[in-house]
């Protein structure tokens, strides 16, 4: 096969441009907000907030909701449970993230089960990118676009917060407020890769991307542009192998991103483990010249 039809063929299909379209945009937006959460350490955060949506989309469903509202009422709804828990109780963070997206995420399984529906809602688990209308396009887009702007917009007050929250504090800045600000657009772009990869794979889309770049690069200006350009060159590659090998596309997505996280964890010149045993051998010979 010409390396040029496994691209152009399945452009030949309006499913087929929408999907990559759908998947590039979540892909940039999912790849700069992994940038900070890498860095802050909230990736079961993204966990939480990912799951925790699921209901909030069935009950959208049973009362013709969009289902972009209902995952957005329950995404905040898990960032604030959380909150409340940690701050009033003896329970730490981690313990009240388990509590609240497991058991937000057991009630969407089970009113899944027991909704009648025409539609298969286990597409919202595990996705459904190539079944993407016209009209969710749009919602995904305008959606994305919203967390983009704020992204860029706010980047230099979040940069500083996930770095020196005190610094932060000590200049003007409220650092409980650009946490809240952060939740409050993890929470939205966990909407916008829920139609990509379900729900169960959303956090890979929200983490790997900035675990990639970081990586690659100890400057964070250049970890935005690394992990959005990685992130939308495994998400299309991993669109269009799904056509030809006829397979789960949000799965093929998340599997590339972590072929290629795989990759760059051993060869990564700096931090990667071929570059961390080389700068040993070196070491070990610099020291042997020294007791020679």
């Amino acid at each position: 096969m010409n390396p040029l039809d496994f691209i152009l063929e399945p452009l030949q299909y309006e499913f087929m441009i929408r999907a990559l379209l759908t998947t590039a945009i979540a892909a940039i937006v999912c790849a700069l907000l992994s940038c900070w959460l890498v860095l802050i350490g909230w990736s079961l955060m993204g966990d939480a907030v990912s799951h925790a949506v699921l209901p909030g989309v069935v009950i959208a469903y049973v009362l013709g909701a969009p289902f972009a509202l209902g995952a957005l009422v329950f995404g905040f709804l898990a960032v604030a449970l959380i909150g409340a828990i940690r701050n009033t109780s003896r329970v730490k963070e981690d313990a009240a993230i388990g509590i609240v997206f497991t058991t937000l995420f057991a009630l969407g399984l089970v009113l899944i089960s027991v909704t009648p529906s025409d539609t298969d809602l286990n597409h919202i688990v595990f996705g459904n990118i190539l079944g993407v209308s016209p009209a969710d396009l749009t919602q995904i887009a305008v959606l994305a676009g919203i967390a983009f702007v704020v992204l860029i917009a706010k980047r230099r007050d979040l940069t500083l917060f996930a770095f020196d929250p005190t610094h932060a504090h000590a200049i003007g800045l409220n650092p409980r407020l650009l946490g809240a600000l952060l939740l409050g657009l993890l929470a939205l772009t966990a909407v916008v890769a829920l139609q990509v990869v379900g729900v169960i794979l959303v956090v890979a889309m929200l983490i790997i991307p900035g675990a990639t770049a970081y990586l690659l690069t100890d400057r964070f200006g250049r970890m935005l542009i690394i992990a959005p350009t990685l992130s939308v060159g495994c998400a299309s590659l991993g669109i269009l192998l799904s056509y030809w090998l006829d397979a789960a596309s949000g799965g093929l997505v998340v599997l590339v991103q972590g072929a290629v996280f795989g990759l760059v964890y051993v060869c990564s010149p700096r931090h990667g483990l071929v570059g961390k045993l080389r700068d040993r051998a070196r070491g070990r010979a610099a020291r042997t010249q020294l007791s020679a």
